[in-house]
């Protein structure tokens, strides 16, 4: 694949959308940093997202819309976010609330978390490109996995440059540094991730991963998981993949993008169903399975 690099306009932004709404992911300046933008409810989009970035992990991803009124349809705000929504959106401050539950986002966004980090940015290339999608986004930092975050689009390129199709240049990001983390889910406001904006927060104490920044573990099944089984036992309800056909399969295929926008859907239905434990078959180490396994050895921990 090759990055082309287009400057800001009304051309470069139309060709963006039409990739978005094919299911490709972008990348485009905001006040924080440059993002990677896929649609948010199509869960192999955002699979292409860990795709590209190499991340080891599907730590839940922040979704951007162009407006409180948007954000109010997917997630949940009590009086003390709607305030926070208001002072300081559009701008560099993310608010995890509850999840709405017809918000039609993918579950591989939340990394199947009842909760879900959103923000209203305040840069024009992004609100044009919500606009011309008409989806919300998800958009973590565009760049490899482990990397410097990017504040110029040459800084995309250089990890990136080859694993996606486009990048939005706008010149250097105004703030530089990834959105403040705060999250209003009951209880004490709770700072996830320090940023530009200062929030009168409790800082969080707790292990649970609920936004991006965050390194404990997340979302596990109530039942007992066990890996790499190629037959189920009877009490077992077994995830397939590939050749290991089971009770329902993340990829009959083997595709990796199209497991990992199943997984954490396929986890739920696993731990809804009448089998006391859940059996995973083998997923291979290489590309995304990687951040699959990752997250499958977290959830039988």
């Amino acid at each position: 694949m090759q990055t082309r690099v287009a400057p800001f306009d009304d051309e470069s932004i139309a060709e963006a959308a039409r990739l978005i709404l094919g299911g490709e992911p972008v990348a485009v300046p905001t006040e924080t940093v440059y993002g990677l933008a896929a649609d948010a409810t199509n869960a192999e989009a955002v699979a292409r997202i860990y795709e590209a970035k190499g991340r080891p992990s599907f730590n839940p991803l922040i979704v951007h819309v162009p407006d409180f009124a948007a954000a109010d349809r997917i997630g949940m705000f009590d009086r003390r976010a709607r305030e926070l929504a208001q002072r300081y959106w559009p701008g560099p401050l993310t608010l995890v609330v509850s999840l709405r539950e017809e918000s039609g986002i993918a579950s591989i966004v939340t990394a199947g978390l009842p909760t879900i980090g959103i923000r209203v940015p305040d840069h024009p290339a992004m609100q044009a490109l919500l606009g011309a999608v008409g989806r919300p986004l998800a958009a973590p930092s565009a760049n490899a996995s482990g990397s410097i975050s990017p504040t110029r689009a040459e800084h995309v390129v250089k990890t990136l440059g080859g694993r996606i199709p486009l990048v939005i240049d706008a010149g250097a990001t105004d703030r530089g540094l990834e959105s403040t983390i705060v999250a209003a889910t009951g209880g004490p406001l709770r700072l996830l991730r320090p940023g530009p904006i200062e929030i009168d927060a409790e800082t969080s104490a707790d292990d649970k991963i609920e936004a991006p920044g965050q390194l404990a573990s997340h979302y596990a099944p109530s039942k007992p998981l066990r890996r790499n089984a190629t037959v189920g036992e009877a009490d077992e309800f077994l995830i397939g993949f590939g050749d290991v056909h089971g009770d329902v399969s993340l990829s009959e295929a083997g595709d990796l993008v199209e497991a990992a926008a199943r997984l954490f859907d396929l986890l739920h239905e696993a731990d809804a169903s009448a089998k006391a434990r859940i059996a995973v078959a083998p997923v291979p180490e290489t590309g995304l399975g990687a951040a699959i396994n990752d997250r499958l050895r977290r959830a039988a921990a």
